[in-house]
């Protein structure tokens, strides 16, 4: 299968196209090699995760050329990547004996009922990656699965294997037995959907049209998924919030990663007072912005990464322009940047009967929206479908916080774009509505990829049928303590 780099759609080096056997193959090892990982303990398990996090960092250069040369981001944007890689890493292995050790857990009845709650590996999870964050999406994803005593098969997305086979290096570098970590490369078609045959866990992230067979294809097998999908992300600016700095947070959020970024914004919504300041400052800054055309530190944004994506974003916005949007900034391919460069493209003017108005767009393109009433702006911004990400930008942090309370998404910011709750990996991330399901970072970042299980210990006295009661007197018992227990306190963890 051939890899070609979005700088110049040229390719530059092939991989295998896997086949169902090889992926068969992939989880076969796996599985051999799951028990006896899994019989290691956190501390074994959090050194290899403590040598990745150094590798990654230590030799970053490598993996950020890789990254560039086959999405041509830019160089900045590759590198929150590698952060995350390490972040994430270190932290599942100073945390996940805490979020996994066996709990004490409430039997049922106090004192003769012991009862506590251990959390044991699924086996093999599955992993299907997206091309737009290859680092932090295909392998971030697995660091907790690994954590919890499991082997992952990922297939990574056909555009980017490489930094995938990368990681893998690395994680086999750090100490990872092998036969627990295996990269498949090929199509979706074919390898997704075999490694969604075979896994006890799937954890994708892509498009919810996607999103929605995989989730089909895991409920046939009775298998549960964490699904990562589009968005339609806001950022709302308040009255009292102060525009050079809503600007610059709109910019960091709007055209971070060519806009290719699931939490990225697509729509502002800015004060009617703000509006014409607003408005032609982040159109002078979109203007602004520099193209990174090579590896490498220059330039401020870079390619889209296909012609399939310069396609959509060309089709919807001249779609918009075509319904009477106007353009305050950008809004047209850069051919002489590269095959797929499109301008950063600043839209007002955006109605219902656009495409972009609703439809992820999933490129460097945000329409701003004007309002006088802070509750219309939150309830059209709840109208979406989707709800992964939103920000909020407010003169005062505890006012943009009680707003933010009111919005509808997984993840928001106050006075941050993104990374505020991206890096804040104690806390859990994700979608809901069409954004998808499940969580990553945080507890339920690492959950998802065990099965709770229940040991309960009975000590003296049943818990139904006590002994030489009637059956009768046994009821009249057992409704007498129900009834005290309901004045205990609550027992402690």
């Amino acid at each position: 299968m051939a890899i070609a780099s979005p700088y110049d759609d040229e390719t530059f080096a092939t991989v295998p196209s896997c086949t169902e056997e090889d992926v068969g193959e992939a989880f076969r090892v796996a599985r051999q090699a799951q028990p006896a990982w899994a019989a290691r303990s956190f501390g074994q398990r959090a050194q290899v995760l403590r040598r990745l996090a150094n590798l990654v960092l230590d030799r970053q250069n490598e993996i950020l050329d890789i990254m560039q040369i086959e999405t041509a981001k830019a160089r900045a944007t590759a590198f929150e990547e590698v952060a995350d890689t390490a972040i994430v890493a270190n932290y599942y292995a100073r945390r996940a004996h805490h979020h996994l050790a066996p709990k004490r857990r409430e039997g049922a009845i106090p004192g003769f009922t012991r009862t506590r709650e251990f959390r044991v590996p699924k086996g093999v999870v599955g992993f299907v990656a997206p091309w737009n964050y290859p680092l932090s999406m295909g392998i971030t994803d697995a660091i907790p699965a690994l954590m919890a005593g499991n082997a992952a098969v990922i297939k990574p997305a056909s555009l980017t294997p490489f930094t995938a086979l990368w990681a893998a290096e690395m994680f086999s570098e750090a100490g990872l037995p092998a036969g627990l970590l295996h990269i498949v490369t090929g199509s979706g078609s074919v390898v997704g959907s075999a490694v969604i045959d075979r896994a006890d866990f799937i954890t994708f992230t892509g498009s919810t049209d996607t999103g929605r067979t995989v989730a089909r294809q895991c409920a046939d097998r009775l298998i549960g998924c964490a699904l990562e999908l589009g968005g339609k992300n806001a950022l709302l600016i308040l009255d009292d919030a102060e525009v050079e700095e809503a600007v610059e947070i709109a910019m960091r959020g709007s055209f971070a990663n060519s806009g290719q970024l699931c939490i990225s914004f697509e729509r502002i919504f800015v004060p009617e007072k703000l509006r014409s300041e607003f408005s032609a400052k982040m159109a002078k800054a979109a203007d602004s912005l520099s193209m990174s055309t090579a590896v490498g530190w220059d330039g401020d944004m870079g390619s889209l990464i296909s012609a399939d994506q310069l396609a959509t974003v060309t089709e919807q916005v001249y779609d918009a322009v075509s319904k009477g949007a106007t353009v305050l900034a950008g809004g047209t391919p850069l051919p002489d940047a590269g095959p797929f460069f499109f301008a950063p493209t600043v839209l007002t003017d955006v109605t219902d009967n656009m495409t972009l108005y609703s439809e992820e767009t999933f490129g460097p393109v945000v329409s701003i929206y004007s309002y006088t009433d802070e509750n219309e702006a939150v309830e059209r911004i709840n109208a979406s479908r989707y709800g992964l990400n939103a920000a909020v930008v407010s003169g005062s942090s505890s006012r943009g916080a009680e707003v933010a309370e009111r919005l509808d998404a997984g993840t928001i910011n106050v006075n941050e774009a993104y990374a505020a709750a991206w890096g804040s990996v104690d806390a859990p991330m994700g979608g809901v509505k069409d954004s998808g399901l499940g969580r990553r970072h945080g507890a339920d970042g690492i959950h998802k990829y065990t099965e709770p299980k229940n040991i309960a210990v009975q000590h003296l006295l049943p818990v139904s049928g006590i002994p030489f009661l009637s059956d009768e007197q046994s009821a009249k018992a057992l409704t007498l303590g129900v009834k005290l227990m309901s004045r205990l306190p609550r027992l402690g963890r």
